[in-house]
């Protein structure tokens, strides 16, 4: 499998383009070459290529902020002495100030196949700012980690946020030059862009279903998305994050599992068994204990629930993660109805509810807390979106 930026670096015919035009990229931790050299340094050394500016979205070029809504500032990169702005700062859409230093912004972003995760927000800002100012935008693909599988509800009409760039289902399948040839055309924008496409990204292929696991280190592409396992499950798991339960962070498996100290996990699962045993497909759960030593909860025993996405029980197929944690919310609301599940805080700086903001409205914290609602009910909110976009998504695959 070749990347977007490895066909970039290794194909001068692919830069001719770019000739005699000030480039700039858009990149964080996970942005290698197979070598694991950073696409910042591998531009940096062609002599062909002016590079000019750099940008870098939530977290930090670097990734060097741990947790959410914790900004980065624009700074002077040492080595190549360009200057580097933050797009999880003072701004979160790029200023005429910043456009105004390139022609051509390189986007070499890894996704993990969820709308929540704000990458996908950002290459929807920089295609629009580059509309409106006349740029030309890049889009080096990288692998949808979690492949191709659709699940959940369509974000809603007026929900859009910084965490929520579209009517996307929460489990999308597209890569990032995929989404943005989808961002353009239901945009309807007129930006000069164009998508340099993978080589051989088998999609579908076990083990990796997505990613190519032998081929190609893991790299974080933020600080709590460590490993293939936490991507997996990240559909499901980060709706934790408007909720008063940990998700893990201030652990070695965020966003895998699931707790607080007053939960009884052993009961929890029985609900969740309950409720909808179907959802409980294609992977394993297991009675955990934990204790975060940050964030919610922090330093304080906290009983569980791991989600294991990692061995030979894996079916990728079956494995619905977003269907897994609306379980079991639903398994706390029935086994204590007046338990404080959800969080309120202003949310990526939005003061709607959290998890109507990270679901995309409100029909899911609706259903949890419905004592009528079960799991059909669910099914048929989200059924027909899920088929919905499988049907419109066709004609922007690649791959």
């Amino acid at each position: 499998m070749k990347s977007g930026i490895e066909r970039l670096v290794g194909e001068p015919a692919l830069r001719e383009a770019l000739r005699g035009r000030r480039v700039a990229l858009l990149a964080h931790p996970a942005s290698v070459m197979p070598d694991l050299t950073h696409s910042l340094d591998a531009l940096g050394a062609l002599p062909d290529l002016k590079l000019a500016a750099a940008f870098g979205p939530q977290h930090g070029l670097r990734g060097d902020k741990q947790d959410n809504m914790v900004e980065s500032a624009d700074y002077i990169d040492p080595r190549l002495g360009i200057p580097v702005y933050s797009l999880y700062g003072e701004v979160r859409r790029p200023t005429a100030a910043m456009l105004a230093s390139f022609d051509v912004l390189l986007v070499d972003l890894q996704d993990l196949g969820c709308r929540i995760y704000t990458f996908i927000t950002t290459l929807r800002y920089v295609l629009e700012a580059a509309a409106a100012h006349g740029k030309s935008v890049w889009i080096l693909d990288r692998p949808n980690p979690v492949g191709r599988p659709v699940e959940g509800t369509r974000l809603r009409a007026g929900w859009e946020s910084f965490v929520g760039a579209g009517a996307l289902p929460m489990r999308h399948g597209l890569t990032m030059g995929e989404l943005a040839h989808w961002f353009v055309a239901t945009l309807r924008l007129e930006v000069d862009y164009r998508v340099v496409s993978m080589i051989d990204w088998q999609p579908h292929a076990a083990p990796g279903h997505g990613w190519p696991v032998g081929e190609r280190e893991w790299v974080n592409p933020s600080p709590n998305a460590p490993n293939l396992s936490m991507a997996r499950c990240y559909a499901g798991t980060v709706m934790l994050e408007g909720t008063t339960l940990s998700e893990g962070r201030g652990t070695t498996r965020p966003l895998e599992l699931f707790g607080a100290p007053d939960l009884d996990a052993g009961a929890v699962l029985d609900e969740m068994a309950r409720i909808a045993p179907h959802w409980l497909a294609g992977c394993r759960l297991r009675p955990c204990w934990f204790e975060p030593t940050f964030h919610k909860h922090a330093g304080k025993l906290c009983a569980g629930v791991q989600v294991h996405v990692d061995s030979v029980s894996y079916a990728h197929e079956a494995f619905r993660p977003w269907r897994l944690m609306a379980a079991a919310f639903k398994a706390i609301r029935r086994l204590a109805p007046e338990y404080p599940l959800w969080r309120d805080f202003p949310y990526e700086y939005d003061q709607r509810l959290a998890i109507d903001l990270i679901a995309g409205g409100t029909e899911l914290r609706t259903w949890v807390d419905d004592p009528a609602a079960g799991a059909a009910d669910l099914d048929a909110l989200a059924a027909p979106d899920e088929a919905g976009w499988r049907a419109e998504r066709e004609a922007f695959l690649l791959y």
